[in-house]
């Protein structure tokens, strides 16, 4: 017998298979279903969003590795495909808003779930907030009057973090606007914006590649001074690392799309395996292009520097303007996955004001309370750049590690399942065709998939003060990583002692009794 969302369950005077396979796990149809292929593709490939993490942090993987850390996007983009391949197993068995939250929950029990999706939810909010910070990579670079904060542009000078926190909060404003207007907008925005991002990061690589210095060769090369390969490798990969998640966020959308057992595990791995290529592409093309390797600036400006001194000014603003369209949709994007999680756990009692979150306006098919906690929740980390410089990298690098432990959490109790043979292996999706699956290979990717992102999730959040707080700014900036970790999970902690679950102890329905 399934459990039954608070709400109870309402006939959609459609009654769609997939509306049926939602309520087969205790949820009515109330978000609204618009999303086709390209639609759900455009949600986790906007998540993702090469032309904004790859210029964000470009800067920062060639100061630490020098042009060696190329090396690291093949390795990081090869971990990501193992937990993308689970991931896609999981969409098309729990087509439900709120993926990790649910999956876990579903995988190993109601509390540990629970955590799952609270570490996954803070630290989507951060990563707004952190993808908000982007622009000031690109837009002062276009034009120095975006540079309305003092005169020196550089994220890591006090003037160039203040102007990113301005330009940051201006376009959560924006971004939280779409995010209640309606579904239909908020998925033509994106569509509109990602099928601009891929014919910008196109005309990038070919034009990089054309305007290429030197020889493929280099990026055997370590920075001077750096702490030896190793060294470069582990801390080159932190870009690499940020730019390849948020691949979920079509399972995210799963409520919103058609035929989401089908569409969903195809969007997870194409969005994965299209931004893995272009990226890798984008990060070679500006090593070879760049006019120096060793005047500093690439270590500071980045791909920007590279844009504008190898392709002229007028073409290389105009792409940076494409990535300044990236970014606004990769914030977009970010946001709307947020507010799913938000929605699924509030729908389930899981949090504070549960009944105000979890509302959806019946004319916009949108959460808008959400939208709104996001948006203020990311503007007030956003501050932090006001305090200090180094807030670009620990915001940055802190969103990477909630979202990796958040990963593991989900693949592990997988794993666990596989071990025990309780993994449901069958079923058919909403065609009859058979569901995704890795067969007789899930049990080793799975396990890669945990062992990777694990080391990882240790590799990110190791205190290091050469790159943490490298201005000797205070050793918060050091541990922020470790303290925001601790203090989200001891929030998280509290919150389960003194109110608990506003749902009964069995939580989400353990399994859909299609399978």
């Amino acid at each position: 017998m399934t459990s039954i969302s608070p709400a109870g369950l309402r006939p959609d005077p459609q009654h769609s298979p997939d509306d049926t396979s939602l309520t087969a796990f205790g949820y009515r149809q109330e978000l609204h279903r618009s999303l086709g292929r390209y639609a759900s593709f455009a949600a986790g490939f906007s998540f993702i969003s090469v032309l904004t993490t790859v210029f964000q942090f470009f800067a920062f993987g060639f100061a630490f590795g020098g042009p060696v850390f190329f090396w690291t996007w093949p390795a990081v983009l090869l971990g990501q495909l193992l937990v993308a391949a689970c991931f896609a197993e999981l969409a098309a068995r729990y087509p439900i808003s709120g993926a990790i939250y649910q999956w876990s929950s579903r995988l190993s029990n109601a509390t540990f779930g629970w955590f799952a999706g609270w570490i996954m939810v803070i630290g989507q909010i951060v990563v707004v907030a952190a993808a908000a910070l982007a622009l000031q990579m690109v837009m002062p670079a276009i034009w120095s009057g975006f540079q309305l904060v003092g005169g020196d542009p550089a994220p890591t000078s006090a003037t160039g973090a203040a102007n990113a926190a301005v330009l940051g909060v201006v376009l959560l404003a924006l971004t939280t606007l779409v995010n209640v207007l309606d579904n239909r907008v908020l998925s033509m925005v994106n569509r509109v914006g990602v099928t601009a991002e891929i014919i910008g990061a196109i005309l990038i690589v070919v034009l990089l590649l054309t305007h290429a210095e030197r020889s493929p060769g280099i990026t055997f090369h370590t920075a001077e001074g750096s702490t030896g390969l190793l060294g470069a490798l582990l801390v080159g990969s932190f870009m690499a690392a940020y730019v390849m998640i948020g691949f979920d966020s079509a399972g995210e959308m799963s409520e919103e799309t058609h035929h989401p057992r089908r569409t969903a595990p195809r969007t997870i791995l194409t969005a994965l395996g299209a931004a893995g290529l272009l990226g890798g592409l984008i990060v070679l093309g500006g090593l070879l292009a760049a006019p120096s390797l060793t005047d500093g600036r690439l270590a500071v400006d980045g791909l920007s520097y590279v844009l504008t001194s190898s392709l002229g000014d007028g073409v290389g603003r105009l792409l940076l303007a494409d990535v300044v369209v990236a970014i606004a949709v990769a914030t977009l994007a970010i946001q709307t996955s947020a507010c799913r999680m938000l929605f699924s756990m509030a729908r389930d009692g899981q949090l504070p004001f549960s009944a105000r979150l979890a509302r959806v306006n019946p004319r916009t098919g949108m959460p808008g309370a959400p939208a709104v906690v996001v948006g203020a929740l990311a503007a007030a980390l956003l501050l932090l750049n006001f305090v200090s410089p180094d807030a670009f990298l620990a915001i940055g690098t802190t969103c990477i590690v909630m979202l990796y432990l958040a990963y593991a959490m989900v693949t592990g109790p997988l794993l666990v399942r596989r071990l025990k043979g309780t993994f449901p292996d069958g079923g058919t999706d909403e065609t009859g065709r058979p569901l995704f699956s890795l067969g007789r290979w899930g049990l080793p990717v799975n396990a890669l998939a945990l062992v990777y992102g694990l080391f990882m999730t240790i590799n990110l959040a190791w205190p290091r003060a050469e790159v943490y707080d490298p201005s000797g700014s205070g050793w918060w900036f050091q541990w922020f990583t470790l303290l925001f970790l601790l203090v989200t999970l001891g929030v998280g902690v509290l919150y389960r002692l003194t109110r608990g679950s506003r749902r009964s102890a069995a939580g989400p329905a353990p399994a859909d009794p299609t399978l």
